[in-house]
């Protein structure tokens, strides 16, 4: 049913942010706070994976929060900070370039999810928010090394509001980071691409060669061995 909401777009937005809440309104009538995990930069070429995890109040419902892919930059920074300043807790953690090469990317964003739960379940928030987190709402990946019972969902940034306020918290952090990186490598347009596979990146990296912010495995097919 939540995927009408994606369908409708000119639902009023009191009615879609019920039907993007379904999966969590059986936890919340309950009083039990649940916590919605999402990632981002599977694809990129260059920089980290990187993980969020949400715990809202129950019933804390804020407008416009959405799948991150469809919202504005101006949305997005907006509604990072009402996600984070309504967050019971929260946590984010970015797996590197590295990491990602060594191990593979499902597990980097296995391992980016893992941190993003220790670091929210650690802090001082959680311990002092008065609930325990009753569930985990995730985007998709399944068998997380995270000790409470977890919920995949398909498609979950776009049909649940907690993985989708996850998705807007990652994605502005991820964002953020690759900004900051675009002054330290100036030459492969990191503040537009965000270390996705544009054109202008794939050419920059071509004339240029990697920097250290580029996954060695996602770029054979642009630069030679001996480049890398």
């Amino acid at each position: 049913m939540s995927k009408l909401a994606d369908r409708n777009p000119k639902l009023p937005e009191a009615e879609r942010l019920h039907i993007m809440s379904e999966n969590e309104r059986p936890f919340w009538q309950r009083g039990i706070a649940v916590a919605g995990m999402d990632e981002v930069g599977r694809g990129p070429l260059a920089g980290p994976v990187t993980a969020a995890c949400v715990m809202l109040p129950p019933d804390c419902l804020i407008a416009g929060v959405n799948d991150s892919k469809k919202l504005s930059k101006k949305k997005l920074l907006m509604l990072h900070d009402r996600i984070i300043e309504a967050a019971l807790c929260w946590g984010v953690a970015f797996v590197d370039e590295k990491t990602i090469d060594e191990i593979n990317i499902l597990q980097a964003t296995k391992l980016a999810f893992k941190r993003a739960y220790e670091s929210m379940a650690s802090s001082k928030a959680y311990a002092e928010c008065g609930f325990a987190c009753g569930a985990a709402f995730v985007d998709a990946v399944k068998e997380l090394d995270i000790p409470i019972r977890q919920i995949p969902l398909v498609h979950g940034d776009a049909i649940c509001y907690s993985i989708a306020a996850a998705s807007i918290v990652a994605k502005v952090e991820r964002d953020s980071y690759m900004m900051e990186m675009a002054e330290k490598y100036p030459n492969y347009g990191f503040e537009k691409n965000v270390g996705y596979g544009t054109k202008q990146h794939i050419d920059a990296l071509r004339l240029f060669g990697p920097c250290e912010l580029h996954r060695r495995s996602f770029i054979k097919n642009f630069v030679s061995e001996k480049e890398q």
